[in-house]
């Protein structure tokens, strides 16, 4: 277990390289000056723009720059933003947010998904379960930004269940009706998958052999069946997780939430290459410790997997 582990951990430092390469090259090959953009219709003095590159090291070649980003980064310095603001405390102000509105939009997500495509996956083909399967087509086809429209109007404006809009310091109460939009985008997927592995999973000979000792019915379900189908769904939810944390813009920018989408959104469109680079760095390591996680919970969840 322990050099499984190592083994993944090492597998970070690659992948960090390459995805911080990468953004660093595509946000500066695109056009245009980001100095120059800071000022808007304005035209400063070429004095004042060389001292602007100076001192993002934008006057330095590309891989200069590189370099000199990945030294601050490994001293905890992920440079300054183009208001001046260090990049560490935007990371310290918007992750928290985004991160609590992944964390609520996954566990609405997974509950449902699991009940549902458990008694789902147990009635196949009755009432019960082609209802859910035409609930979780419907939500597969509608976009999530029309999903967000209704809910904010119906259950934020008209019946005033919910803060139709997240307000400052984003409380947990602003933040569960984005959430629940979240959720919902993500629980037909999840419940689909549910269904189909207790299906399978009933017709394995484990699950026939458990019946044959007599063992009940409320013992098989829950910790043959339900334990052995959730390796799908668990997967699928670790993929979520790094989605939302990417994937939430349009949401954010919906409910007004102050998060890492919102500020991605307008770094990118500002070119402030330190800044994205930063975010994104910040969200490969997220995901890569959610996905080791995930892959230490399937011994968990099936005895049949160990690591050697």
């Amino acid at each position: 277990m322990l050099r499984y582990i190592l083994f993944r951990v090492l597998q970070v430092i690659p992948v960090l390289l390459g995805t911080t390469f990468l953004i660093y090259f595509m946000v500066f090959a695109m056009p245009g000056d980001p100095v120059a953009a800071m000022f808007g219709d304005k035209v400063p003095s070429d004095a004042v723009l060389e001292r602007l590159r100076e001192q993002y090291n934008l006057d330095k070649p590309f891989f200069i720059q590189y370099l000199l980003y990945l030294q601050g980064l490994f001293v905890g310095d992920f440079g300054i933003s183009f208001s001046g603001e260090p990049v560490s405390e935007i990371l310290a102000r918007t992750f928290p947010v985004t991160i609590k509105l992944a964390l609520m939009a996954i566990a609405i997500s997974l509950v449902l998904a699991i009940v549902i495509g458990l008694f789902s996956g147990l009635r196949k083909g009755r009432f019960f379960d082609n209802i859910n399967l035409i609930i979780g087509l419907l939500f597969l086809s509608v976009p999530i930004f029309v999903v967000a429209f209704i809910a904010q109007y119906g259950l934020g404006l008209k019946l005033g269940w919910f803060n139709p809009t997240v307000g400052a310091g984003a409380p947990l109460q602003d933040l569960l009706l984005p959430a629940i939009v979240l959720g919902a985008s993500l629980y037909a997927t999840s419940m689909r998958l549910t269904r189909a592995s207790v299906i399978d999973t009933l017709n394995q000979d484990f699950v026939r052999t458990a019946y044959a000792k007599g063992l009940s019915r409320g013992r098989v379900i829950p910790v043959h069946v339900l334990r052995n189908s959730l390796i799908p769904t668990i997967t699928n939810t670790a993929t979520d997780f790094g989605t939302l944390m990417v994937g939430a813009t349009v949401t954010e920018g919906i409910f007004n939430v102050p998060g890492v989408g919102n500020v991605l959104f307008n770094a990118i469109l500002k070119g402030e290459n330190t800044t994205v680079v930063s975010f994104v760095t910040v969200m490969v390591l997220i995901y890569l410790g959610v996905n080791l996680a995930v892959d230490l919970l399937y011994a968990v969840l099936d005895p049949r997997i160990r690591y050697a």
